[in-house]
């Protein structure tokens, strides 16, 4: 079976690629601002929904994946800082501090459609003023929702977490399985590496 990754972010598709898959990417290139609401998960579910639904339909035989991210910090919803300033000043303001990941998720196949969410929550460690100069200045933190990564430079500066650590990089594995056996389809089919038969 074909698989579709409505996603550009390198870590989504190293991990899917890491998992046994091996999805082709399709950008989906939406306008993300259209969707509104104070309620972080169901941002990133609706998110994931949109970059899914965009891309579909151009792949009516494949399996499509839709995913997306945000940040939920002390009553705010982080999508990816706008420029470096910003992201040195959402790390001074979540350095010692925790925030909830959320990672929206969209299947489809065929005209069945499966959306939900995970969240996982992250404990960041408290890096200096130069470490977060230094990290912004890499440019890691500018192309990923929150700010950070666990999975690149950014993994030493989080504590702990609360959960699957595939949510904070961007795709959760167990949930990804979960959905794809709702549409009926063996999450063991989708390897495209050799594997033993069963």
């Amino acid at each position: 079976m074909r698989v579709v990754l409505a996603s550009q972010s390198p870590a989504r598709l190293k991990t899917l690629r890491a998992a046994g898959l091996d999805p082709e990417v399709v950008v989906s290139g939406v306008d993300e601002s259209q969707i509104v609401t104070r309620d972080p998960a169901n941002l990133a579910a609706a998110l994931a929904q949109l970059k899914c639904r965009t891309v579909a339909p151009a792949h009516p035989d494949a399996l499509v994946i839709g995913c997306d991210s945000v940040l939920a910090f002390e009553g705010d919803i982080l999508g990816k800082p706008v420029d470096a300033d910003d992201a040195v000043a959402r790390w001074r303001r979540m350095r010692g501090r925790s925030g909830v990941l959320h990672t929206g998720h969209c299947v489809r196949l065929g005209d069945t459609e499966l959306v939900d969410s995970a969240s996982t929550i992250v404990h960041f460690a408290e890096p200096d003023d130069k470490e977060i100069a230094a990290y912004v200045a890499s440019g890691e933190p500018l192309q990923v929702a929150g700010a950070f990564t666990i999975d690149g430079l950014g993994g030493a500066f989080v504590r702990a977490i609360e959960g699957d650590h595939h949510t904070v990089v961007g795709i959760s594995l167990p949930m990804l399985r979960d959905l794809v056996a709702d549409l009926g389809v063996r999450w063991t089919d989708l390897w495209s590496v050799s594997r033993p038969s069963v």
